[in-house]
C-alpha cells in the first residue's frame, strides 16, 4: 500500500503527522504500507517554485493513493494567481482525474450539543454530499480579466458541463445512494442557469438505470435553507463542483465543527487523494490546537474505497468513536466548561484506542 503525503501548509503538517501515527500503528499489526512525502500549496512554491511540483505530481501519480492536509496562508496572498498555492489542489484533482469528490457529514452522539442547530434536529445525522470536482466554473474556459466598452474592469469565468462529466458523477451518486438509502438529491440551479438545465436532463436520464433509487430534484438556494432547517431529509446529495463546495461546508457545522469531516476525492478506478475539508488555519498553526481527527477520518475513507479494507476502515472509525466516548476534545469541538486537549494529545487518544 504505497501512500503519498502531502502535508502542505499551516496546520497541515500537525494533523498528518497524527495520521502518520495512525498509519504505523497499522503497519505494526502488519499492513504493507509504504509512504513517501512531498510538498504540495505553498510549501511546494517555497521549495520548488510552483504550488504542483512535477516531482510532487509523479509521486503522487504513482502512489496507489495521496495523503493531503491542507494549502494556503496570507504569506502567499500576493503571489500571481497560477502561483497561489490552492492551484496545486486544483491542479492534482485535475491531472489525476480525481472528479468524485464525497464528503460524508455524520454527527457523533457525544458531539450534538457542539452543533450550532438544536439536537433534535441534528441528532444521528449522516448524509454524504458528492461534488464534481473536475469541472464547473472553476475550470471552466475562456476565463480572466478584461475592459469593457466603458473603460471599466471586469472579471468572467465560464460554468461549463459537459453530457460525459454529468454522466459519470450522476452514476457515482446513483451507486453511492443504492448501498445506502436508496435515495438521491440531485442540486442545481435549473430555473436559471443553462448548465443547470443539461445536469437536470442528464441526471434523470441516468436515473432511469437505478429505478431502485428515488431521485428527486432540488434547487441550490432551498437545498441550502433546507439543509438548515431539516437536515435528515437528505441522505446522498450529488451536485456540481461550486455548489458541493458551498453546501459541504454548510453541512460541516451540523456535525459539530468542520474539523470532523473527512473527505475522498477519486478517479474512475477508485483511485483516491483525501483530505480534511478545512483549511490550513495559519491563525492555530504550530500551536497545538488542530483537531486532527478528520484527517484520521480520511484514512478510514481511503482504507475503505481504494484499498477495499473496509475493516481496516471500521477499526479507524471505532477508535475515533472510542475517544470521543471518552471525553477527548480539541478546542473545536469542546463546550464551554469542557477541558480540551491539543493536536498531539488527541494523536495519541486515537492510537491508544487502536
Amino acid at each position: 500500500m504505497k501512500i503519498a503525503l502531502l502535508p502542505g501548509d499551516g496546520i497541515g503538517p500537525e494533523i498528518v503527522r497524527e495520521a502518520v501515527r495512525v498509519l504505523d500503528r497499522l503497519r505494526h499489526d502488519g499492513l504493507p504500507i509504504e509512504t513517501e512525502t512531498a510538498p504540495i500549496g505553498g510549501a511546494g512554491h517555497d521549495a520548488a517554485g510552483h504550488p504542483l511540483p512535477k516531482a510532487t505530481l509523479d509521486l503522487a501519480q504513482a502512489a496507489d493513493a495521496v495523503l493531503l492536509g491542507a494549502v494556503g496562508g496570507p504569506k502567499y496572498d500576493t503571489l500571481p494567481r497560477e502561483l497561489r498555492p490552492e492551484q496545486g489542489i486544483l491542479g492534482i484533482r485535475k491531472a489525476m482525474g480525481l472528479f468524485a469528490n464525497l464528503r460524508p457529514a455524520i454527527l457523533y452522539p457525544e458531539l450534538a450539543a457542539a452543533s450550532t442547530l438544536k439536537p433534535e434536529v441534528v441528532a444521528g445525522l449522516d448524509l454524504m454530499i458528492l461534488r464534481e470536482l473536475t469541472g464547473d466554473i472553476y475550470f471552466g474556459q475562456p476565463r480572466g480579466r478584461r475592459r469593457n466598452a466603458a473603460g471599466d474592469d471586469e472579471g468572467f469565468d465560464t460554468m461549463l458541463y459537459s453530457v460525459p462529466e454529468i454522466e459519470r458523477i450522476a452514476r457515482v451518486g446513483f451507486e453511492t445512494a443504492r448501498r445506502r438509502s436508496h435515495k438521491l438529491c440531485s442540486v442545481d440551479k435549473a430555473n436559471v442557469l443553462d448548465t443547470s438545465i443539461l445536469w437536470r436532463e442528464v441526471v434523470t436520464r441516468v436515473g432511469r438505470d437505478f429505478p431502485d433509487v428515488a431521485l428527486s430534484h432540488m434547487y441550490v438556494d432551498n437545498a441550502a435553507m433546507q439543509l438548515v432547517r431539516a437536515p435528515k431529509q437528505f441522505d446522498v446529495i450529488v451536485t456540481g463542483n461550486i455548489f458541493g463546495d458551498i453546501l459541504s461546508d454548510e453541512a460541516s457545522m451540523l456535525a459539530g465543527s468542520i474539523g470532523m469531516l473527512p473527505s475522498a476525492s477519486l478517479d474512475a478506478n477508485r483511485k483516491g487523494l483525501y483530505e480534511p475539508i478545512h483549511g490550513s488555519a495559519p491563525d492555530i498553526a504550530g500551536q497545538d490546537k488542530a483537531n486532527p481527527l478528520a484527517t484520521i477520518l480520511s484514512l478510514g475513507m481511503m482504507f475503505r474505497y481504494t484499498f477495499a479494507r473496509a475493516d481496516v476502515a471500521d477499526r479507524i472509525e471505532a477508535a475515533v468513536r472510542r475517544v470521543l466516548a471518552q471525553g477527548h476534545r480539541t478546542g473545536d469541538i469542546a463546550m464551554p466548561g469542557e477541558r480540551s486537549i491539543g493536536t498531539r494529545a488527541m494523536g495519541d487518544a486515537v492510537a491508544a484506542a487502536l
